[in-house]
């Protein structure tokens, strides 16, 4: 994993997310995975970014998804590209949904646990504050204490 600087081919974001940080900079991430070791590295090699620090990738699916997250250090924005999306937020124990349709977007505020379910198959553009990501396993039942993998996750 790397970060890449003045990148001028195409970028595929369903395979090399972009990274967003201090100083108006755009770094594509090369080599990147949903991996615990490479995970580690993208943290580390972000660190000097904070909270402020960003990751924008594309997501293809179909189906609900499979586990809760939240981004304490900032919120996050969910973009349909294609398809239909619907993105569940934990309000103090109520589900607060939104579905989304292409080119429509939703704000997970920072802290907020949430899920996304793909209606058929969708694709969604995230923007996330990936600090300090948590993730809990899905179930019928909503998101309580503070346990997850940190960084950066999909969403």
């Amino acid at each position: 994993m790397r970060l890449i600087n003045h990148e001028r081919n195409a970028i595929d974001l369903r395979t090399t997310p972009v990274h967003l940080g201090l100083g108006s900079r755009a770094k594509p991430v090369e080599g990147f995975a949903w991996d615990p070791e490479v995970l580690q590295a993208y943290t580390a090699a972000v660190a000097a970014d904070g909270a402020e620090g960003r990751m924008v990738t594309i997501f293809d699916g179909d189906g609900p998804g499979d586990h809760w997250e939240r981004h304490p250090s900032g919120d996050e924005l969910v973009v349909c590209l294609s398809g239909s999306v619907t993105v569940t937020r934990d309000a103090g124990g109520v589900p607060d949904r939104v579905t989304l349709r292409p080119g429509e977007a939703t704000v997970n505020p920072a802290g907020a646990w949430h899920a996304v379910d793909m209606a058929g198959s969708a694709s969604i553009l995230t923007i996330t504050a990936g600090l300090g990501t948590d993730h809990r396993p899905r179930s019928d039942t909503r998101p309580t204490e503070h346990v997850g993998t940190p960084g950066p996750q999909a969403p």
